[in-house]
């Protein structure tokens, strides 16, 4: 399991947060994300061989939001 912090633009309350939470746990081989609306940042649990960055910063980006 590896992880990555991944930093989101645009969140502006706890349903967006819920929001990025959701999109990034629906993607095949997240085990977890902790999205943090004071740090504009979420904290991705993940199976390298499943699922990369590009992915997440996708997922993140149809809901909504931007993600570097």
């Amino acid at each position: 399991m590896e992880a990555i912090v991944l930093k989101v633009r645009g969140m502006s309350c706890q349903g967006c947060v819920k929001s990025v939470t959701n999109v990034l746990e629906a993607l095949p081989g997240v085990a977890r994300a902790e999205v943090s609306l004071e740090r504009a940042e979420a904290r991705v649990e993940y199976e390298a061989a499943r699922v990369g960055e590009a992915q997440m910063k996708q997922a993140v980006a149809d809901a909504g939001f931007e993600a570097g």
